[in-house]
């Protein structure tokens, strides 16, 4: 019914929503066996009481299972230490190069170059930069990170990051996470995806290839999607490790050189550098010193102490204490070395440290044991520094 010019159409509720929600004609639903021919015992499957398939449906394609799970296969390219994330590349590619020089106990990571990263701006891009942790360990101390690409879902950063100190006990337990996040200068910055490498992968002085897709943050190490991205054993060492006693915090890395001098008849302690400290102050960085004592103590003669290094987590000292005392002697001594934030005013902060002698354990009582056996032999180590303060040493911080 039409109505006048001026007069006012009145539709009901039921009108209304078929006007706007009405999808129009139903078709019927097909069935899945729509899609294949029904097979009788006719020479040629068509005879017998079951009919041939529509002639309008085709018989569905099947995909390839490669296809179907969304995998690359060799002809697309892909490089041998390549694997797709459970997200495709919808978070993106990531290619860099690790390289463990065993000589200088050094990890060279070259980060090159992202594709594809998933867009977090209202522009439609990101501020992409990358940073790398050394887990398990202390994330503020061993942080490495490069710098900021502006407006680009395809960075390329070129550049190459160093750790210290690595020895092989940590080439076979710790794990490199490299994570790409994106900067914020008004807000926090995001997160886009991460990638977790075993070092025990890498063989030393060979450069190794990575291009890998980025993967969402794991968020338990007990999680089984955890499991499966290739570092199961790690995560199931670590998880028994937290079960136990736990673990000590790491502060950093010292290089310590030991030498008994039969003709002066004592040890030289060099106190030579250290590498990625926990930083005590709000600037970020640390005023680092060290303290070496020998113990037991009574006299309380044994104490030795570096200068103080400004503003800086990777100071470099150089420099040698002596310890006058008999080899056999020596052998029930215990070297306590601790690294100290200097602070004006107040008590000073303590970063981390160790102890060499008979009863530590690893690479600290290797140092040690060496150290006794082969005298003038001058022998420098990496040791990790760690939260546990020396009961001597607790009372003596603002020394």
């Amino acid at each position: 019914m039409r109505g006048r010019r001026g007069d006012r159409m009145t539709i009901n509720i039921q009108e209304h929503m078929a006007i706007n929600v009405c999808p129009g004609p139903i078709r019927p639903i097909r069935q899945i066996s729509d899609y294949f021919p029904r097979l009788g015992p006719g020479p040629e499957g068509g005879g017998g009481g079951g009919g041939e398939a529509p002639a309008h449906l085709a018989p569905l394609a099947l995909a390839p299972p490669a296809a179907l799970l969304g995998a690359t296969t060799p002809e697309d390219g892909a490089e041998v230490d390549s694997y797709d994330s459970d997200d495709g590349t919808a978070l993106g590619m990531l290619e860099f190069d690790l390289l463990y020089d065993r000589a200088s106990c050094t990890l060279h990571c070259s980060i090159l170059r992202a594709k594809g990263l998933k867009p977090m701006d209202f522009n439609g891009l990101a501020d992409p930069y990358v940073k790398l942790h050394l887990l398990p360990g202390a994330c503020k101390a061993n942080k490495l990170k490069t710098k900021t690409q502006r407006n680009t879902l395809n960075p390329v950063w070129n550049e190459d990051l160093t750790y210290s100190g690595i020895t092989d006990d940590d080439i076979t337990h710790k794990v490199l996470r490299i994570a790409v996040c994106d900067e914020d200068k008004l807000s926090h910055n995001e997160f886009i995806g991460e990638i977790r490498v075993p070092l025990r992968r890498l063989k030393p002085s060979q450069k190794k290839h990575f291009n890998i897709c980025l993967e969402r943050q794991l968020a338990s190490p007990s999680s089984m999607s955890a499991a499966l991205r290739g570092i199961s054993c790690y995560l199931k060492e670590l998880e028994q490790a937290e079960q136990g006693l736990g673990l000590l915090e790491e502060r950093g890395r010292i290089l310590l050189s030991l030498s008994y001098s039969s003709r002066r008849r004592g040890l030289l302690v060099g106190i030579v550098r250290c590498a990625h400290l926990a930083a005590m102050d709000v600037n970020g960085y640390s005023d680092p010193y060290v303290k070496t004592y020998l113990r037991p103590d009574v006299d309380k003669k044994s104490k030795h102490k570096t200068c103080v290094k400004k503003k800086t987590l990777n100071p470099e000292f150089n420099e040698e204490f002596f310890y006058e005392i008999e080899l056999s002697t020596l052998a029930t001594k215990t070297l306590e070395v601790t690294v100290w934030d200097y602070d004006i005013g107040k008590s000073n902060d303590f970063i981390g440290g160790v102890s060499l002698g008979p009863g530590a354990r690893g690479e600290a009582r290797k140092h040690w044991s060496d150290c006794l056996q082969q005298p003038d032999a001058a022998l420098e180590r990496w040791h990790t520094l760690t939260s546990e303060l020396p009961p001597a040493a607790g009372t003596l911080s603002s020394a």
